[in-house]
């Protein structure tokens, strides 16, 4: 395998990583889009999508080693975080385009789903602290600061609010940026030539 290939090998799993967080995410478009529209997708991001991802990089970094190329913590740390951030990085230009330019619609429903739900959890949170309140003061000052944080959701606060714009989307890859990071280091702790340790 010659060293063009295996790069050629790293962007084609990132491609086929871009490819299946797409089919993912129009499959969720195409069916999902409901009134859990926004907690599903959360779910979906959670806790299927690392999965995908891990298995990218599995694929990549085993790949190499079933060729018989050793390799260093660099080289290994490589070969897991390239095919992940090529991918990640295209699904989010992806879906950023798509939301806003494509269906602003589904944006606006991703954007109303996600503030009724910042709202159902300060609702909990109120009834769960009125449990423990034991003085009258307590009382007022649950009460000053559950009030206090509704009025954020005043329809003056929300108007034009937007978590799907183009700086919201560079905040998610970021965050996203730490799970590749994390995982390239530990691909690249197990899968380094053993003379390296």
């Amino acid at each position: 395998m010659t060293t063009v290939n295996m790069i050629k090998n790293v962007y084609s799993i990132g491609f086929v990583l871009f490819i299946a967080t797409m089919v993912v995410f129009m499959g969720m478009y195409f069916f999902g889009m409901n009134t859990e529209y926004f907690n599903n997708s959360l779910l979906l991001n959670a806790f299927f999508m690392p999965v995908i991802y891990l298995a990218g990089a599995y694929v990549s970094v085993n790949s190499l080693r079933r060729a018989g190329i050793r390799m260093g913590f660099r080289d290994a740390f490589g070969r897991a975080f390239k095919p992940m951030f090529f991918g990640g990085f295209l699904s989010v230009i992806g879906m950023y385009l798509f939301l806003n330019f494509a269906d602003p619609g589904a944006k606006d429903l991703l954007n109303f789903q996600y503030i009724e739900r910042q709202k159902t959890e300060l609702d909990a949170e109120y009834n769960k602290a009125k449990q423990f309140v034991k003085t009258p003061e307590e009382k007022a000052e649950l009460e000053k600061k559950y009030q206090e944080r509704k009025l954020s959701f005043s329809p003056e606060m929300i108007k034009g609010k937007d978590m799907f714009n183009f700086r919201q989307f560079t905040y998610y890859f970021a965050a996203i940026l730490v799970f590749y990071v994390i995982l390239s280091t530990f691909f690249a702790s197990f899968f380094r030539s053993r003379s390296e340790l």
